[in-house]
């Protein structure tokens, strides 16, 4: 296991109430890098959510920029509910591979499901 890949998945298109972009711009994605490498190095605090680890909301060095507090939020925020959606879309793609397609990947892809379904509920006892 130590020596798997590590992946990152980044949605640079998140959006306020307004349809304003959240995240400033591509010449700000070195922060995000620069978040991994420390990661990596494990240098880099990061919280657990149903996809994964995100980075914590003062792990990422947002010096110079104007990013409000929701904002911020809004950017490491997962929703369960839109990730259950994007969820539903992978089975037909991973049909396609038939018997070739790892075993491994289905049982992921159940957790994940289990995961999200999990903080759905939680979120819905909290409100």
């Amino acid at each position: 296991a130590a020596k798997l890949p590590r992946i990152y998945f980044v949605n640079w298109f998140r959006k306020d109430s307004t349809g304003r972009y959240v995240w400033p711009g591509f010449g700000d994605n070195s922060r995000v890098l620069k978040w991994i490498f420390e990661r990596l190095a494990g240098r880099a605090p990061a919280q657990e959510t149903p996809i994964g680890r995100v980075p914590t909301a003062g792990s990422l060095d947002l010096s110079g920029l104007s990013l409000s507090a929701a904002e911020l939020d809004l950017l490491l925020t997962v929703d369960a509910t839109v990730w259950a959606e994007e969820a539903a879309l992978i089975p037909p793609a991973y049909e396609a591979f038939g018997e070739r397609l790892p075993q491994e990947l289905w049982r992921q892809h159940k957790a994940l499901e289990g995961r999200l379904q999990a903080a759905h509920a939680a979120e819905m006892v909290a409100e």
